[in-house]
């Protein structure tokens, strides 16, 4: 009888070979070699039209590989590999994520285990010169958390409860602490806490997935919390196909606008009159148009 799995990493790729081999090299050496838990690591192919699936079988044995027909997007393929889990925990990464020598997951997990109400833990995701990712510490996107965002108020009053809903950049970065909301790149699950609060809503193409996750877990009387204990550097935009051409890049951020539509019509379409959805719709089709 095999031992029952600690913790499974799932990483979900699309054309993003370059970027996976530093992901999957770098864990690796900074992570999976030094680890005293049972681990699996599984990639999800979302239908490559590179050589991911090649040098994936001939560098990287000691993954293994869920190939998927089609891209259905970021839920869909990682709902795949999540329904096949049977790890304890679950860490989800992207496929341009650079693990160093403070990518020790064990922490958070130890950290999990002991704070049982805790449902999902986000390391702090960094970028290249050391900024924290803001992805990865956000506050529920409401209408007014929204609008101070856009509108630069957030910026503007950065220590502000008030206006920097947002990113919740009114909080300590450097202590753990409970946040609204992380980001999808790098996210530490309680397994057995997705057969009552559910899998990834695959209405949502990319983004917002993961908003709308960590709101389900909130809802279900679990926290979020960040623990800046554990950092992995984010080569953001360079997973995928943002990278691909100028056409691509300009439909991926379309994919993010039509989103937050999708995300309002969820979460809060129910609790304001039409003509405010007609307003957000009306601003999105504006700000889609001038890219």
């Amino acid at each position: 009888m095999s031992k029952k799995l600690d913790l499974e990493v799932i990483i979900l790729t699309y054309n993003s070979g370059y970027w996976l081999k530093k992901t999957l090299s770098t864990l690796q050496e900074q992570y999976l070699k030094k680890s005293k838990l049972n681990y699996r690591v599984v990639v999800v192919d979302n239908h490559s039209e590179d050589n991911t699936l090649e040098f994936l079988k001939n560098e990287f044995s000691w993954v293994d590989v869920l190939p998927l027909a089609d891209n259905l997007g970021f839920s869909h393929g990682n709902n795949q590999a999540l329904k096949q889990s049977t790890a304890e925990f679950v860490l989800l990464l992207n496929s341009d994520m650079e693990a160093t020598a403070d990518s020790n997951f064990d922490q958070l997990i130890a950290f999990m285990e002991k704070q049982p109400k805790v449902g999902i833990c986000t390391p702090r995701i960094e970028f290249l010169n050391g900024e924290t990712d803001p992805a990865c510490h956000r506050g529920e996107p409401t209408l007014w958390a929204a609008f101070t965002y856009f509108s630069g108020l957030a910026g503007l009053f950065p220590d502000s409860t008030w206006f920097a809903q947002y990113h919740q950049t009114y909080k300590d970065f450097s202590k753990i602490h409970t946040i609204d909301a992380c980001s999808g790149a790098a996210m530490l699950i309680r397994t057995s806490l997705l057969n009552t609060v559910g899998l990834f809503d695959e209405r949502f193409f990319m983004y917002a997935e993961d908003l709308d996750l960590c709101h389900r877990f909130r809802d279900a009387g679990y926290l979020i919390a960040y623990n800046p204990a554990v950092k992995i550097i984010h080569h953001k935009y360079k997973s995928g196909i943002r990278g691909s051409s100028k056409k691509i890049a300009r439909e991926t951020r379309q994919h993010f606008y039509n989103t937050m539509l999708q995300y309002y019509d969820k979460h809060y379409a129910k609790r304001y009159p039409a003509f405010v959805r007609g307003l957000i719709h009306a601003v999105l089709v504006a700000k889609k148009g001038a890219l």
